[in-house]
This record gives structure tokens, C-alpha cells and sequence, in this order.
């Protein structure tokens, strides 16, 4: 990972020493509970508590020196980089970083399947570069520069999930990261609480060509229409993926893989060929992320066989659409980390082709949605019927809505006030049942699933 002595990142930061210059650091931390030893710890300001209480701590877990800007009690042999503001310190440090490591970076951005497009470019690059990932989510103005802080030496492509949720973000992560290549996946109504529109969202997503490389590469997909806007901006090279549209990458003959086997078989068709992929991630939306990442990974160098390889072997990411198969052929699919209503409908859709006795949506509450939350939750909630989901539960106080609209469609509907009280859906199961777990982080429905998991092995 990142790494150098105390005097250069507190040059890097226009920062004063307070201790020994002299001693090394590798990598950086914002937790002092996440101190390993040996790191920077950032003494960051924050709404519920400051990371200048925290201090002594980090040092006495080892971190090489603590960030601060304001007077704290240590021990004489501590030492500090004294700064103006930690946050932009952090930022400078990143920026003098990213002038070396990693080699190339590619950032990713879209309103869904950004994590899963990243795992998978990750692994299909990782058959030809030594690859970087940012860890979990870390994609954000926090996250982020720790992620690339821990990059290790040597790296040559660093594949960054780039996220935002207010106008403005994107734009200062990626001149942060300066990306040599920018991948769009698409442009949803999500985090609606900021902005007044789709399209102003696709605005703040194309913030990311602000930090691209003079000469950088475009990724985009050729099946959104915002894409398409904002991506055709690109003065440079611009590749494109799709199913629907003409595209320079495509899947053609998209198909369920046969029982019990989860996930799509298709031909891969590109500018160099095409090549027979059976994915392992179930759905059509992880198709079109295949696709994104393939497009990536073919204009980097890797092989078409290569890059099928890492899409028959790669994993879902933690609840984002898991399958677990549970005693008495019961399915528990995963997508508890988050929602809004496009990603909702599109899970839903993806469910529906599994084999199933009956059809649960255990739903919750998709956040951040604005004035129109109450009419998304009651579409989702129709479309869920429609598509034979009954019961059909609703769990938050949005998905009241959500089992409303469910309810008037003609399907069993319940609705629970949170995860601890849909708990009782466990002991409702029955052999051969199918149930989708999807809802936003806020409602927690992870720990529905530990307890439908607990139900019986998983597999």
C-alpha cells in the first residue's frame, strides 16, 4: 500500500511535524478501530463525534502518526502532522499519491451495478495486470482516498468504484482519482431527495469525465438514454455495450442456465470476435454489468477467452444477489444491501425466472426517493404482484404503500414496521418457496436474511 516517511506526506499535506519526521507509514485510516499499525490516522470532524478524541487511541494501536488540526493530549513520543483541515490534508495526500500509484485507474460510475460491474472487471483484468479494487463500498469522498491509499506498490490498473449522492461529489472524487478510463452503467431515479430530476442526475454521473486523463477511454452503455447523453460528450474514444442497441460489445442469445444452476448463458460478440460465456450471477441486469466490465477488460488487452473464464468463476458480492438453497429447496436471494425502484423491478424480473412452488418479495423501504417516494412504492408493489410474487411484505414505514399497491393488484400483502417483526416470515416458509430480500441499506433487512439462513444450510 501507499506508503513513505512522515516528512514527505506532511509536505505532500503543507503540514508541520510534531514528533519524529522520520518515521514510516503505510497506508491511512479514519477509524481509529481499523488501526493495524503503521498507518496515518486522519482525525476527521464529524456529525456525531470528532475524530480528534480518538487519537490517543489510534496511536496506541499503532498508527506511525495521527493528522490533526486542533490541539490534543498525547504522549511526549507521539507523533503529529499538524494541518489547516484534515479532510482537504487527506485529499492532498491522495492527489500527491496518485501521481505514482496505481500505474492506470479505471472509475466506475452509475446509479446500479456499480460494485458488481467493479468485481467483475477486476477479475478479468486481474488475468493480465496486478488489479486493485476499492474494498466494500468505499467509493465516496471518505472512502475513496482511503481505498486508494491502500493500494500496493507496484499496481498497475486499480479498478474504482466512484459513487455520489449530491451534485458536485462525482466530480471532485474523479479529479481526485484522475481516471484513464471512465465506465457508465446507467442512469436511474435514485437519490431523488436531491435531485429534481433523471436527467439532473445523469448530470451529476457525468461529472466523472472531469478528472479523465487527456486522451482517456469512454465506456458507456448504448441501452440507457442518459448514457448515451452525457457519454457522447466524449471528444476522445468512446466504446460501446449493450443488448438492445448497436454496440461494439454485445450479448446475443441471452438465456437462463438450466436448473439448479444460477445464471445466464450468451454469445459475446466484440470487435474481435465472439466468444460462448456462461455467467454465474443471475439476471438480466448482471448480464448488461458482464458486458460493462467486458467491454472494459477487451479494450485493455485481455483475451475474450479470458475474459469468459472470470465471469463463469466470479461470486455475487455480499448481499448483492446471493442465492442461497436452504433445506427442503427453499431459495433465499440476497439483494438486502440496497434498492430503489428500477433496481427493485429489475431483481423482481430476475427472480421470477427461477423455478419456484410459490413467490416471496420481502421488500422494504427504498429511501432518498423525494416527494414521489409514495407512488414508486405503490408501482413496485403492483409490479410485484403482476409478476406473481404473494405474498408479497412490505417492511418500513414507505412500504405501507408498497403493500398497498401489492394488495389492490389481487396478491396476499403484510406489511411490518421493520426487520426485527418481518422476522416471523421465517416460520411461514415451505418447501420449494422462493424468496427475494431486497430493500435500502436504512431498513436493515440483512438481519432477515441471517435468520431465514438460519433456517437450514445454505448452499
Amino acid at each position: 500500500m501507499a506508503q513513505g516517511s512522515v516528512d514527505d506526506a506532511a509536505a505532500a499535506m503543507e503540514g508541520r511535524v510534531i514528533g519524529d519526521p522520520s518515521r514510516l507509514w503505510s497506508g491511512a485510516a479514519l477509524d481509529s478501530r481499523q488501526v493495524g499499525g503503521g498507518e496515518l490516522f486522519f482525525a476527521l470532524p464529524g456529525e456525531r463525534s470528532d475524530g480528534h478524541r480518538f487519537v490517543a487511541q489510534a496511536l496506541e494501536r499503532g498508527a506511525a502518526a495521527a493528522v490533526v488540526h486542533e490541539d490534543v493530549e498525547v504522549p511526549p513520543e507521539a507523533t503529529l502532522i499538524r494541518v489547516d483541515d484534515t479532510f482537504e490534508a487527506l485529499h492532498a495526500l491522495v492527489r500527491s499519491v496518485r501521481s505514482r500509484l496505481p500505474e492506470k485507474l479505471v472509475g466506475v460510475t452509475g446509479s446500479a451495478g456499480k460494485t458488481t460491474t467493479k468485481e467483475l472487471l477486476a477479475a478479468m483484468l486481474g488475468r493480465r495486470y496486478k488489479v486493485a479494487r476499492n474494498p466494500g463500498n468505499l467509493n465516496n469522498l471518505y472512502g475513496f482516498p482511503l481505498a486508494l491509499l491502500g493500494v500496493e506498490e507496484g499496481t498497475e490498473w486499480m479498478v474504482a468504484e466512484m459513487g455520489m449522492s449530491t451534485p458536485g461529489e462525482l466530480g471532485k472524487i474523479s479529479r481526485l482519482g484522475r481516471p484513464d478510463v471512465a465506465l457508465f452503467t446507467n442512469v436511474r431515479p435514485v437519490h431523488l431527495e436531491f435531485f429534481d430530476s433523471v436527467a439532473a442526475i445523469a448530470e451529476a454521473k457525468a461529472e466523472l469525465l472531469e478528472g479523465l486523463a487527456e486522451h482517456g477511454l469512454v465506456i458507456a452503455n448504448a441501452d440507457d438514454p442518459e448514457v448515451v447523453r452525457i457519454a457522447g460528450r466524449h471528444p476522445g474514444r468512446l466504446v460501446w455495450y449493450g443488448i438492445e442497441q448497436p454496440a461494439d460489445y454485445r450479448a446475443c442469445g441471452v438465456e437462463p442456465l438450466p436448473p439448479p444452476a444460477v445464471g445466464s448463458r450468451l454469445t459475446l460478440e466484440t470487435p474481435r470476435g465472439s466468444v460462448e460465456v456462461e455467467l454465474a450471477l443471475y439476471g438480466r441486469f448482471n448480464v448488461e454489468n458482464f458486458l460493462a466490465a467486458a467491454a472494459c477488460a477487451g479494450e485493455l488487452g485481455v483475451e475474450l477467452a479470458e475474459i469468459a473464464a472470470a465471469a463463469s468463476e466470479i461470486e455475487a458480492a455480499a448481499q448483492r444477489g446471493q442465492v442461497h438453497r436452504l433445506a427442503g429447496d427453499i431459495v433465499i436471494i440476497d439483494e438486502s444491501y440496497n434498492s430503489n425502484p428500477d433496481a427493485c423491478r429489475r431483481a423482481l424480473t430476475a427472480a421470477r425466472e427461477l423455478p419456484a412452488r410459490r413467490r416471496w418479495a420481502v421488500l422494504g423501504d427504498m429511501l432518498e426517493l423525494g416527494p414521489s417516494a409514495a407512488v414508486y412504492h405503490r408501482e413496485v408493489g403492483a409490479y410485484a404482484a403482476e409478476l406473481g410474487f404473494s405474498p408479497t411484505i412490505g417492511v418500513g414505514e414507505l412500504a405501507r404503500e408498497l403493500v398497498d399497491g401489492a394488495a389492490a393488484a389481487g396478491v396476499e400483502a403484510s406489511w411490518y414496521r421493520d426487520a426485527a417483526a418481518a422476522e416471523e416470515v421465517v416460520d411461514r416458509l415451505e418447501p420449494g418457496d422462493l424468496v427475494l430480500v431486497k430493500g435500502s441499506r436504512g431498513i436493515a433487512l440483512e438481519r432477515l436474511v441471517a435468520r431465514l439462513l438460519e433456517r437450514g444450510g445454505s448452499s
